[in-house]
C-alpha cells in the first residue's frame, strides 16, 4: 500500500493555498505550470487530465478542477 508523504494546493496564479509534507511552496510554480500544459493536450473541457511522474519509488499526480490544483506525493510502500 502507498503511502502519502506531501500535499500541495495551488490556485489558478499558482499561488499556494496550502502545502504538507514533502511539497513546499517552492513547487507551486512548477506544478502550476504543468498543470496548465496538461489542459491544453485535450479540447475537450469536460476532460480533466492528471499528470503522473512516476519513479520505481514514489509517485507524484497533479491534476487542476476548477481553478484549484491538487498535488499527491506518494511514496510505495
Amino acid at each position: 500500500m502507498d503511502s502519502i508523504v506531501g500535499v500541495l494546493c495551488t490556485d489558478s496564479q499558482g499561488l499556494n493555498l496550502g502545502c504538507r509534507g514533502t511539497l513546499s511552496d517552492e513547487h507551486d510554480g512548477v506544478i502550476s505550470v504543468l498543470a496548465q500544459q496538461a489542459a491544453k493536450l485535450t479540447s475537450d473541457p469536460t476532460d480533466i487530465p492528471v499528470v503522473c511522474l512516476e519513479s520505481d519509488n514514489e509517485n507524484i499526480m497533479i491534476q487542476k478542477h476548477d481553478g484549484i490544483t491538487v498535488t499527491v506525493h506518494k511514496m510505495a510502500s
